[in-house]
């Protein structure tokens, strides 16, 4: 019994003790997904500069008021700038490159791209993610990939 107590003793000043473990994290600026861009496009600017991107001329007063008419009558901005741009891409009179041309030159084209859309170059990530991307979706269009980046969130910005 005597040793029962002693081992009782120890296990209660030597095994319960708390062991603090202090890591050390460095700091990590985060920044918003907009490319460092801070107001964002009116409806009029984000259709204009939409329609030069995609047929390479222009948006007429008429077609400017039609189409910020759609957009005014969805409620989802987002969802009513995807319709407009969805049914941009669908004539034929937008200016695409050919997707084989797109594959022939992978970084050209995403920096290309990055220029068209978002008026900078793309990081060195940027552009490693999407040629990794695109290689391993070779069903992916140059219709596709104008659509997502007509369509993001950088784009909505200046």
């Amino acid at each position: 019994m005597k040793y029962f107590f002693f081992s009782l003793l120890v296990f209660l000043a030597f095994g319960c003790t708390e062991e603090t473990v202090i890591y050390e994290v460095n700091p990590v600026t985060v920044t918003s997904n907009n490319g460092g861009k801070t107001k964002q496009k009116s409806t009029e600017q984000f259709l204009n500069v939409a329609y030069a991107n995609l047929y390479q001329t222009a948006l007429s007063p008429t077609k400017l008021a039609r189409l910020t008419d759609v957009v005014n009558s969805i409620g989802d901005k987002q969802v009513a700038y995807e319709t407009v741009i969805a049914k941009m891409m669908s004539d034929p009179n937008v200016i695409l490159p050919p997707t084989a041309e797109m594959r022939a030159d992978l970084p050209a084209f995403i920096t290309e791209t990055y220029q068209r859309f978002y008026v900078r170059n793309p990081t060195e990530a940027e552009k490693a993610w999407w040629v990794n991307y695109l290689e391993t979706r070779t069903n992916l269009t140059a219709e596709e990939v104008y659509f997502t980046f007509a369509t993001s969130n950088e784009y909505s910005f200046y």
